[in-house]
């Protein structure tokens, strides 16, 4: 029996009184997870555990089976890994955002999504000017990119900067949870404020402020860690091969420590305008000679960290019909029976832009499977689910059996 898990990041959220106090998933209309959430069975499940920040990184491991104490070092480190960039002993890695600051306040987390291209432009500026025997900087995707320092520690306290819009981001700086880690976010938020002070001349920003845009006037880094000890999933699981499909650097990241095929897919961005035809014929296809595949699908998260409602159904909308409805009708037709599972990695509530530790609803669907009752799919029916509340690796080691 195949797997298929699409993962709908951020997809989860909380009332709004806007929409009649329903969530987005709530008020999208969604006939084919309602389908298969009424075919299938339902539950709730908590991908982050105690101690651990709400973050994708953390949340999608959690779902594809890992013990988080044993394998996080941290996101940077697995968005290398998907960018090819090697760790060295002794090298610390760290998530780089290039933000927008408007005056004492972080306005957004993704420069206004800049370009990869005027991204790229600027990490080279970066890397010319602040790069050194110590700090280097690598070049990503849109705003997401990588900082390796040499000789850091890690055992510092650093804020997600999609945690704090529109807040003042000086009190978020880097602190040192140890006397022996003061210098690496002395130097870390030296490093910071020098960006700040070339970054708003540079002419990628200027003509981004001419044409209304937010410029990428400061980096962020966060996330620190060194090479992670994980395992691949045929080590772990019955799972002969595997695929991984998304926009994002983390997720492919993922997969590669996984062990899994990563898939890229013209035109898969990341936002609501991501090739979601694309992914999911390149999910099909992969499915046929894989035993796993995971679909991350980021737009809804992108939608949330805005705080736009609007487009959050609208992305919600579009997973329904242009990648669930796609996947259920080809499969059915197939000899080999395929799971299909459907569930967000965390909450990402339009109200606050930012994400929460609250339990995600998911669905699984087999033509073989005795459903529950639950009739329609979204963050209250699921809690009637037949699977009740799971934590962590409990979802795909249930799914396996």
């Amino acid at each position: 029996m195949k797997l298929i898990i699409i993962l709908a990041d951020g997809m989860a959220d909380e009332p709004i009184a806007a929409l009649n106090n329903k969530t987005p998933l709530q008020a999208a209309n969604t006939p084919y997870m309602d389908m298969l959430a009424r075919k299938g069975r339902n539950g709730l499940l908590n991908t982050v555990p105690e101690g651990f920040s709400p973050g994708s990184e953390i949340a999608n491991l959690s779902i594809l089976g890992y013990d988080i104490p044993s394998v996080y070092e941290g996101r940077g480190v697995l968005e290398a890994a998907s960018m090819g960039v090697d760790i060295l002993p002794g090298e610390m890695v760290m998530r780089c955002n290039l933000v927008s600051l408007e005056g004492e306040l972080l306005k957004n987390h993704s420069a206004g999504h800049i370009t990869t291209p005027e991204a790229a432009e600027l990490i080279c500026f970066l890397n010319k000017k602040l790069g050194d025997e110590i700090f280097s900087f690598h070049s990503g995707v849109s705003y997401r990119h990588l900082l390796k320092m040499k000789g850091g520690n890690k055992h510092i306290r650093c804020t997600p900067p999609h945690d704090i819009p529109e807040k003042p981001y000086s009190i978020h700086l880097i602190k040192a949870e140890s006397i022996e880690a003061e210098q690496t976010a002395r130097k870390l938020n030296n490093l910071i404020l020098d960006s700040q002070q070339i970054l708003g001349d540079h002419p990628v920003n200027k003509k981004r402020v001419a044409e209304g845009k937010d410029p990428a006037n400061s980096i962020w880094p966060w996330s620190p860690g060194f090479h992670p000890k994980m395992k691949p999933l045929s080590e772990l699981f019955p799972i002969k091969g595997g695929a991984v499909i998304s926009a994002v650097d983390l997720i492919r990241g993922i997969g590669v420590y996984a062990g899994l095929e990563v898939i890229m897919v013209e035109g898969a961005t990341g936002l609501y305008n991501t090739n979601y035809e694309g992914k999911t014929q390149a999910a099909l296809s992969a499915l046929k000679k894989n035993d796993l595949v995971y679909l991350h699908i980021e737009a809804s998260d992108e939608a949330g960290h805005e705080g736009d409602v609007l487009l959050k159904i609208k992305t919600i909308e579009d997973l329904d019909s242009r990648v669930v409805k796609k996947i259920y009708e080809e499969t059915i037709k197939w000899d080999e029976p395929v799971i299909i599972a459907i569930l967000p990695d965390h909450p990402t509530p339009c109200a606050i832009r930012t994400h929460t530790r609250d339990a995600v609803p998911f669905l699984v669907y087999h033509r073989d499977i005795s459903p529950d009752k639950v009739q329609v799919f979204n963050e209250f029916t699921a809690r009637e689910g037949a699977f009740g509340l799971l934590k962590g690796n409990e979802f795909i080691q249930t799914i396996l059996k």
